[in-house]
């Protein structure tokens, strides 16, 4: 006689070095815990011990975006479905007081009871390797932010005889005259040492600036190749559009409606009303991001886009302030990007042809 295996769901607490596994059954009984180290090792032998409990209906965790990832990949190429947890409340912590396997328990209790639900991002495809390659791009901006910031620091305190060659300089040729001296001299002296450091600064703005450039010609036909109906669109560039793949993620389809695109990016309005009274506030959770693309695009279409001026002037004349203005014009951005998000698109384009293929 075959007997069907248990259902059961499990529950991960993340570490660096090592992930607290938990599993319970589908009325919410501890089964059994224990720990597996964070290498391709552990993590076969954190399935096989998990599965040794019966049929695993889903996994929750928290991290998946870092120190989770690698294991949320793991388990989704062997048929696990993740679900993302949220970290438990202070209050939560409070009361039933704080352990690895108390945690792990948790996570798998959230994904029982119906309040975690979220699918994770899936870090597996083209946009995965867009975000990784726009991460050394925005800290390479910072840091060149950072070394113009300190020349002209620098040359407000520095000798007059040094502050007086480069007077009156706009910021490209301040850095191609800095770049190009030879100081000489005693490191002693206050006027050298500025002359030095100046080139040294400059040329590492230099150095950064190419860096930049490099790492923008790899990722714009990415973005290109991952979203080609997405830059099309009027205001919106590699630089918006792979913030926006980014945090829609390799896996857009975990999205179920534009508003829920809205809500992560943001610029959903949150209701507010109590009494008599009847409005909404501003949302200012979401992906930061995703929100500054997004009043990026609104910007450039406010200024270049007819149809987008033609908007603003007919909302002013209603009584709009412009920051109200600016608030519905991302919420309408939002809707429009998400229809041409990668995998959404190719899903619409296909349903239209499979409908008008049955006229």
């Amino acid at each position: 006689m075959n007997v069907e295996p248990t259902p059961v769901i499990g529950g991960i607490d993340i570490h660096t070095d090592f992930h607290q596994l938990a599993v319970i059954d589908t009325v919410g009984r501890q089964v059994a815990t224990k720990s597996f180290r964070t290498t391709p090792d552990g993590y076969r032998h954190l399935l096989r011990w998990l599965r040794t409990h019966g049929e695993v209906l889903a996994v929750g965790m928290e991290s998946t975006g870092h120190y989770g990832a690698e294991l949320a990949r793991f388990l989704h190429t062997h048929d696990i479905q993740v679900i993302e947890v949220d970290r438990p409340d202070k209050r939560t912590r409070h009361v039933y007081g704080k352990t690895d396997p108390l945690d792990a328990y948790s996570a798998a209790a959230a994904v029982l009871s119906g309040r975690a639900k979220g699918t994770p991002m899936s870090h597996n495809g083209i946009v995965e390797s867009i975000r990784v390659l726009r991460t050394a791009r925005i800290s390479a901006i910072k840091a060149r932010t950072q070394a113009i910031n300190q020349i002209r620091a620098l040359i407000i305190t520095a000798p007059s005889e040094v502050r007086e060659k480069v007077r009156g300089l706009t910021t490209g040729k301040l850095i191609k005259t800095l770049a190009r001296t030879r100081p000489v001299g005693d490191p002693a002296d206050p006027a050298h040492a500025a002359r030095t450091t100046l080139r040294r600064l400059a040329r590492r703005y230099l150095a950064l600036n190419e860096e930049i450039k490099e790492t923008e010609a790899e990722i714009e036909p990415l973005v290109a190749q991952a979203a080609p109906q997405l830059v099309a669109q009027s205001g919106i560039g590699p630089e918006t559009a792979g913030q926006l793949l980014i945090s829609a993620g390799d896996n857009p389809q975990r999205l179920r409606t534009e508003a829920s695109f809205a809500r992560l990016c943001g610029v959903a309005p949150i209701p507010a009303s109590s009494g008599r009274t009847d409005r909404h506030r501003l949302h200012r959770g979401g992906d930061r991001q995703g929100n500054k693309a997004l009043h990026a695009i609104v910007m450039v279409r406010m200024k270049y886009d007819a149809r987008t001026q033609g908007y603003v002037t007919r909302r002013t004349a209603e009584g709009l302030s412009k920051k109200d203005i600016i608030r519905c014009l991302k919420r309408f951005v939002a809707r429009e990007v998400y229809h041409h998000l990668p995998q959404l698109a190719w899903q619409e384009g296909q349903a239209h042809v499979d409908a008008k293929g049955g006229r």
